[in-house]
């Protein structure tokens, strides 16, 4: 009897031992109440200079790469920090932002990001649109530093445009834009899942970390078909800037593939992995 008691307590201590998990209802589709919360200004404030700064550093280092290694302007090939050192400068800096602007605005830096958590119900139709058009303004100022400090790098080296390389078609560009969206907006679902952090509650993560190794190794496969976009806001604010025919022919892509990514990756993680699909047809039986 008293094993049968301790039996119950020990199952009991096992089954409290984690943290208490609550499923956060979901946002409010349209919300007018947020735009007289300061926390909704300061949210995009803060979407729009993480985004100015994740442009300017980037693009940066996509030109400085280009001019050291142009050999008719004095470059040598082996010179400059590489694909490797281009994708660890999105990578680190979508890790760096995302980390000191998660607590301010979500930071989502990424209109694709922002529409897949729009799509989960997880912020509402107007924090969404207001998102992106503050993510496309900092994209803009942000690439508009790097032309006004470097001008002529930027003129001569692409002004760090998105396009198709030459000898890929448009639809393998595309698709690469679409699985590259997905790997990061399913990674951002899987980092933020508050129903993994209670289970693993035993196990430290930084959400952060993964989005933006997912962010570099995404550009490590992506780079040479499309300069990777995956980002529709880093996209538009380059060819805003660079103004290039070439830029805007392919730019339809950086936005269709990366909300198509994202969609999917929306659609995979809630009705899939998180079975929110039978959650509801079984919500629906009961309450028929």
């Amino acid at each position: 009897m008293a094993k049968d008691v301790e039996g119950v307590v020990a199952a009991e201590q096992g089954e409290f031992s984690a943290k208490d998990y609550h499923d956060p209802p979901p946002a409010a589709f349209f919300d007018l109440d947020e735009l007289t919360k300061w926390s909704f200004h300061r949210a995009l404030i803060a979407e729009f200079v993480a985004t100015l700064l994740f442009l300017y550093v980037t693009v940066l280092t996509v030109i400085g790469y280009k001019h050291q290694t142009d050999t008719t302007a004095g470059g040598d090939d082996c010179n400059g920090v590489g694909i490797l050192g281009i994708a660890w400068a999105f990578g680190g800096m979508i890790f760096i932002l995302v980390y000191c602007t998660a607590g301010i605005s979500g930071g989502h830096i990424n209109p694709a990001v922002t529409f897949g958590l729009f799509l989960a119900r997880k912020v509402s139709l107007l924090r969404a649109f207001f998102y992106m058009v503050a993510q496309c303004l900092g994209a803009i100022c942000g690439v508009g530093l790097v032309k006004a400090f470097q001008k002529s790098f930027y003129n001569r080296y692409g002004g760090g445009a998105n396009m198709v390389a030459h000898g890929y078609t448009i639809g393998v560009g595309l698709a690469a834009e679409i699985i590259g969206t997905f790997v990061l907006v399913y990674t951002v679902f899987a980092a933020t899942d508050p129903k993994r952090n209670a289970r693993d509650s035993h196990i430290p993560v930084l959400a952060p970390l993964p989005i933006g190794f997912a962010v570099f190794m995404v550009h490590l496969g992506t780079i040479p078909v499309t300069g990777t976009g995956i980002n529709p806001a880093r996209s538009f604010g380059a060819a805003v800037i660079y103004g290039s025919r070439q830029a805007w022919d392919d730019h339809w892509i950086f936005w269709v593939g990366p909300f198509v990514g994202a969609a999917i990756a929306a659609f995979y993680h809630q009705y899939i992995l998180r079975a929110g699909a039978i959650k509801a047809l079984g919500s629906f039986r009961s309450n028929a």
